[in-house]
């Protein structure tokens, strides 16, 4: 009897799964297009059992941020430290600070231009060096794989100098110039490094390099997003990352500093994570199944949270070049000024180099035209307004002499602690140092 109704059973199962993949999938489409990150990678009982270890080796507390307008600026400390550490002591005025700088290069990168540039600062000991070559197993120093871009290498250095690391660690690419270099100091690492101060790290714990906030801030990263934004691939591929790196923590909505991995860190705020984690972070960029890109890539902002443990670093642009470099324009408004300033200066550029490549084109089609060649483009080419170019080149010489000026003072005005600690809005005693 069974095999007379075998064929309607079958049918009925067929049936019964139609229906059931038909609903699935209808409640899927209904989902949004991004994750609910208060569910989504929470972590399980196996997860709470087997979770790394806590990157916090003490208990931070809150600082108490500043909040008063005082020769007419108003200040507050907690825009630029939202970390929950508490801020890092500096050494008394006029101490020396050790530097290491911590490069990542390929054994095609030229990296000559740290002993040119930065020559005086290596031999008197203001700064000494750990070059990486990630495709070079034989090079002196070498990351155990070449994944991750820099990320391995930054790693492996804080792995390898765990017991030994400077006051100061920069960690920078291996080219001089860069897009994403401080436009303020010529794009060019040799400066930033020549600049930076070392009491804005070690008050700070950690520095992101890069003042300007475009690409990165104020939201550039959103781990709940499910559809790929060619821009930013990496950006769904976040959420598995964190809930694989830090099970215990939520995972945030927003993850958010100045793009592209170079920053300084001191040796106390490395030292609030524990060498084996390090170790433990290292093995998940060997291990994981994220091409070298992606990974590289995740981790440009992770390193804000595990650094500041605040998913979102975006410090004032003002006080990043006034307390972190030593130029201070004397307010966010100011130094806003020079940068429009700045674009209108290459805009007028632009529009120079277009009018005498016009001009340039006319005249060589007149010649043509003299020697008997036939040339009916010229109607169509737009006449470059007469004069126009003695007026362009007069703007934009006073528009690079005012930029100059406004340049050099904010050089010396950055020279005052005081005037520093005002545009960074920290407290300042009289006979503080910077």
């Amino acid at each position: 009897m069974l095999r007379r109704f075998f064929p309607l059973i079958i049918v009925g199962a067929l049936s019964t799964l139609f229906i059931f993949v038909v609903f699935q999938s209808v409640q899927w489409r209904r989902l949004p297009q991004a994750v609910g990150l208060g569910e989504f990678g929470g972590p399980t009982e196996e997860e709470k059992a087997n979770a790394l270890p806590d990157l916090r080796t003490s208990q931070p507390g809150k600082e108490k941020g500043v909040g008063e307008v005082k020769d007419g600026v108003f200040r507050e400390a907690k825009v630029e430290n939202s970390s929950p550490y508490p801020l890092g002591e500096t050494k008394p005025p006029g101490s020396n600070y050790t530097k290491k700088l911590v490069v990542s290069r390929m054994s095609s990168e030229d990296t000559s231009w740290i002993d040119e540039e930065l020559g005086d600062m290596l031999d008197n000991g203001d700064l000494t060096t750990a070059i990486y070559t990630v495709d070079d197993p034989s090079a002196p120093l070498h990351p155990p794989k070449n994944k991750g871009h820099e990320v391995i290498v930054y790693l492996t250095y804080l792995i390898d100098f765990y017991d030994d690391l400077a006051d100061i660690n920069i960690f920078m690419h291996a080219h001089r110039f860069a897009w994403h270099n401080n436009e303020l100091l010529d794009t060019d690492a040799s400066l930033m490094i020549r600049h930076l101060s070392p009491e804005r790290v070690t008050r700070q714990g950690y520095m992101n390099l890069r003042c300007h906030w475009d690409p990165g801030c104020p939201a550039h990263i959103h781990p709940g997003t499910t559809e790929r934004d060619p821009d930013k691939v990496e950006e769904v591929s976040v959420a598995q990352a964190w809930a694989q790196l830090f099970p215990l923590t939520p995972i945030p909505s927003v993850l958010a500093q100045p793009c592209c991995a170079q920053f300084a860190v001191s040796r106390a705020r490395i030292h609030e994570t524990p060498k084996q984690r390090w170790v433990s972070i290292r093995d998940w960029i060997l291990r994981t199944h994220f091409s070298d890109y992606v990974s590289g890539r995740v981790f440009e902002y992770f390193w804000q949270y595990i650094f500041t443990l605040s998913a979102v670093h975006c410090p004032s642009m003002a006080a990043c070049y006034c307390d972190g470099y030593g130029f201070c324009f004397g307010g966010a408004k100011d130094l806003n000024y020079y940068f429009d300033l700045r674009s209108e200066h290459e805009e007028y550029v632009e529009q120079l180099r277009l009018w005498r490549e016009q001009a340039d084109l006319i005249e060589a089609m007149r010649q043509g035209k003299s020697q008997g060649g036939l040339w009916d483009e010229e109607a169509r080419l737009d006449v470059p307004v007469a004069g126009r170019d003695r007026l362009l080149e007069e703007w934009i010489e006073q528009a690079a002499e005012e930029m100059e000026g406004m340049r050099v003072k904010a050089f010396e005005r950055g020279r005052d602690p005081r005037q520093r600690a005002l545009e960074s809005g920290r407290e300042w005693v009289e006979g503080a140092g910077f």
